[in-house]
Protein backbone atom coordinates (compact mmCIF):
# COMPACT_ATOMS: atom_id res chain seq x y z
CA UNK A 1 0.00 0.00 0.00
CA UNK A 2 1.17 3.54 -1.15
CA UNK A 3 -0.09 6.67 -0.29
CA UNK A 4 1.75 10.00 -0.28
CA UNK A 5 0.80 11.01 3.79
CA UNK A 6 2.42 7.40 4.53
CA UNK A 7 5.32 8.22 2.47
CA UNK A 8 5.24 11.86 4.42
CA UNK A 9 5.07 10.41 7.47
CA UNK A 10 7.66 7.51 6.96
CA UNK A 11 10.22 10.43 5.75
CA UNK A 12 9.65 13.15 8.99
CA UNK A 13 13.01 14.14 10.41
CA UNK A 14 14.19 17.44 12.43
CA UNK A 15 16.30 20.25 10.60
CA UNK A 16 19.00 21.46 12.05
CA UNK A 17 17.69 24.31 14.12
CA UNK A 18 21.27 26.92 13.09
CA UNK A 19 20.37 26.33 9.70
CA UNK A 20 16.84 27.13 9.60
CA UNK A 21 16.31 30.42 7.75
CA UNK A 22 13.75 33.27 6.54
CA UNK A 23 10.71 32.90 5.31
CA UNK A 24 9.20 31.27 8.09
CA UNK A 25 4.99 31.19 8.08
CA UNK A 26 3.22 33.89 7.54
CA UNK A 27 -0.20 34.47 9.89
CA UNK A 28 -2.15 32.51 7.52
CA UNK A 29 -0.28 29.58 7.66
CA UNK A 30 0.53 29.78 11.64
CA UNK A 31 -3.17 30.56 11.62
CA UNK A 32 -3.74 27.16 10.24
CA UNK A 33 -0.68 25.29 12.06
CA UNK A 34 -2.46 26.14 15.31
CA UNK A 35 -5.79 25.08 13.85
CA UNK A 36 -3.88 21.64 13.03
CA UNK A 37 -2.41 21.35 16.47
CA UNK A 38 -5.64 21.83 18.00
CA UNK A 39 -7.09 18.40 16.45
CA UNK A 40 -6.33 16.18 19.04
CA UNK A 41 -7.37 13.64 21.78
CA UNK A 42 -8.70 16.24 24.13
CA UNK A 43 -10.39 13.98 26.82
CA UNK A 44 -13.30 16.66 28.22
CA UNK A 45 -12.94 19.47 25.37
CA UNK A 46 -10.58 21.33 28.18
CA UNK A 47 -8.18 22.46 25.71
CA UNK A 48 -5.45 22.15 28.30
CA UNK A 49 -2.66 23.66 26.05
CA UNK A 50 -1.67 27.00 24.73
CA UNK A 51 0.41 28.55 21.91
CA UNK A 52 3.45 31.32 22.06
CA UNK A 53 4.74 32.89 19.27
CA UNK A 54 8.42 34.09 19.60
CA UNK A 55 9.25 35.90 16.48
CA UNK A 56 10.83 39.22 15.45
CA UNK A 57 13.32 41.10 18.27
CA UNK A 58 11.59 39.01 20.85
CA UNK A 59 13.72 36.28 20.11
CA UNK A 60 17.03 38.32 20.41
CA UNK A 61 15.11 40.12 23.99
CA UNK A 62 14.87 36.32 25.57
CA UNK A 63 18.20 35.54 24.31
CA UNK A 64 19.35 37.97 26.49
CA UNK A 65 17.19 37.66 29.67
CA UNK A 66 18.29 33.76 29.05
CA UNK A 67 22.08 34.79 29.20
CA UNK A 68 21.30 36.54 32.66
CA UNK A 69 19.77 33.78 34.32
CA UNK A 70 22.56 31.41 32.87
CA UNK A 71 24.77 33.93 34.20
CA UNK A 72 23.09 33.66 37.23
CA UNK A 73 22.98 30.41 37.95
CA UNK A 74 26.45 29.52 36.61
CA UNK A 75 28.31 32.75 37.41
CA UNK A 76 30.41 34.19 34.60
CA UNK A 77 29.95 32.89 31.24
CA UNK A 78 32.19 32.02 28.77
CA UNK A 79 32.06 34.02 25.54
CA UNK A 80 31.17 31.28 23.77
CA UNK A 81 28.42 29.99 26.62
CA UNK A 82 27.05 33.50 26.24
CA UNK A 83 26.24 33.03 22.10
CA UNK A 84 24.77 30.26 22.76
CA UNK A 85 22.08 31.81 25.24
CA UNK A 86 22.42 34.87 23.56
CA UNK A 87 20.77 33.09 20.38
CA UNK A 88 18.75 30.43 21.98
CA UNK A 89 15.98 31.64 19.94
CA UNK A 90 17.03 33.68 17.47
CA UNK A 91 18.86 30.57 15.25
CA UNK A 92 14.98 30.12 13.56
CA UNK A 93 12.98 33.03 11.86
CA UNK A 94 9.79 31.50 14.49
CA UNK A 95 9.77 29.52 17.10
CA UNK A 96 6.34 28.55 18.80
CA UNK A 97 6.48 27.68 22.30
CA UNK A 98 4.03 24.70 23.37
CA UNK A 99 2.88 25.30 26.87
CA UNK A 100 0.55 22.52 28.90
CA UNK A 101 -1.48 24.45 30.76
CA UNK A 102 -4.09 22.57 32.78
CA UNK A 103 -7.09 22.71 33.72
CA UNK A 104 -9.32 21.96 36.98
CA UNK A 105 -11.34 19.04 36.68
CA UNK A 106 -12.63 15.77 38.79
CA UNK A 107 -12.53 13.60 36.14
CA UNK A 108 -9.46 14.15 34.18
CA UNK A 109 -5.89 14.04 35.21
CA UNK A 110 -3.35 16.21 34.62
CA UNK A 111 -1.06 13.05 33.07
CA UNK A 112 -3.44 13.25 30.70
CA UNK A 113 -3.71 17.01 29.45
CA UNK A 114 0.25 16.62 29.07
CA UNK A 115 -0.02 14.16 26.88
CA UNK A 116 -2.79 16.06 24.83
CA UNK A 117 -0.13 18.96 24.81
CA UNK A 118 2.58 16.51 23.33
CA UNK A 119 -0.30 15.50 20.45
CA UNK A 120 -0.53 18.77 19.82
CA UNK A 121 3.07 19.62 19.71
CA UNK A 122 3.40 16.92 17.07
CA UNK A 123 0.37 18.52 15.24
CA UNK A 124 2.23 21.57 14.98
CA UNK A 125 5.53 19.67 13.75
CA UNK A 126 3.42 17.95 10.91
CA UNK A 127 1.22 20.69 10.27
CA UNK A 128 4.35 23.38 9.43
CA UNK A 129 6.31 20.38 7.46
CA UNK A 130 3.32 19.88 5.33
CA UNK A 131 3.19 23.27 4.30
CA UNK A 132 7.04 22.82 3.19
CA UNK A 133 8.85 24.16 6.38
CA UNK A 134 11.44 22.21 8.23
CA UNK A 135 11.34 21.97 11.92
CA UNK A 136 13.27 20.98 15.26
CA UNK A 137 10.87 20.48 18.57
CA UNK A 138 13.38 20.68 21.98
CA UNK A 139 13.03 21.90 25.49
CA UNK A 140 16.13 22.58 27.16
CA UNK A 141 17.25 23.90 30.89
CA UNK A 142 15.31 26.56 30.92
CA UNK A 143 12.07 24.27 30.94
CA UNK A 144 12.57 22.65 34.04
CA UNK A 145 12.84 26.09 36.20
CA UNK A 146 10.77 28.59 37.62
CA UNK A 147 12.08 31.40 36.98
CA UNK A 148 12.80 29.85 33.20
CA UNK A 149 9.00 29.53 32.51
CA UNK A 150 8.62 33.02 33.34
CA UNK A 151 10.65 35.06 31.65
CA UNK A 152 9.05 32.93 28.18
CA UNK A 153 5.54 34.14 29.71
CA UNK A 154 4.02 30.82 30.92
CA UNK A 155 2.15 31.57 34.19
CA UNK A 156 3.56 29.21 37.51
CA UNK A 157 0.83 26.07 37.04
CA UNK A 158 1.94 25.40 33.50
CA UNK A 159 4.83 23.63 31.83
CA UNK A 160 6.72 23.68 28.59
CA UNK A 161 5.57 20.77 26.36
CA UNK A 162 8.15 21.80 23.78
CA UNK A 163 9.58 24.83 21.37
CA UNK A 164 9.09 24.25 17.93
CA UNK A 165 12.10 26.13 15.96
CA UNK A 166 10.21 26.64 12.42
CA UNK A 167 12.20 28.07 8.90
CA UNK A 168 13.06 27.02 5.29
CA UNK A 169 15.50 25.13 5.22
CA UNK A 170 18.01 24.15 1.89
CA UNK A 171 19.21 20.48 1.26
CA UNK A 172 18.69 17.43 2.96
CA UNK A 173 18.40 16.14 6.56
CA UNK A 174 21.06 13.55 7.94
CA UNK A 175 18.89 10.63 9.07
CA UNK A 176 19.78 9.03 12.36
CA UNK A 177 19.23 5.47 13.13
CA UNK A 178 15.25 4.53 13.81
CA UNK A 179 14.28 1.79 16.05
CA UNK A 180 13.40 -1.71 14.93
CA UNK A 181 10.04 -1.78 15.56
CA UNK A 182 9.41 -5.32 15.09
CA UNK A 183 10.57 -5.60 19.05
CA UNK A 184 8.33 -2.41 20.23
CA UNK A 185 4.91 -4.60 19.93
CA UNK A 186 3.01 -7.80 20.64
CA UNK A 187 0.25 -9.17 21.30
CA UNK A 188 -1.73 -9.19 24.97
CA UNK A 189 -0.76 -12.22 26.45
CA UNK A 190 -1.80 -11.61 30.01
CA UNK A 191 -2.79 -11.91 33.10
CA UNK A 192 -6.13 -13.65 32.49
CA UNK A 193 -7.17 -13.84 36.26
CA UNK A 194 -10.39 -15.71 36.52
Amino acid sequence: MTSPIIDFLLSRSSAPIAELRAPAPNDAEIETMIRIASRVPDHGRLAPWRFILYRGEAREQIGEKLAALAEKREGPLSENRRVQELTRFSRAPLVIGVVSSPRESIKIPHWEMLLSGGAAAMNLVLAANALGYRTNWITNWYSDLEEGRALLGLAPHERVVGFVHIGSFEGEVQQRPRPDVTGLYGDYTGPWEG
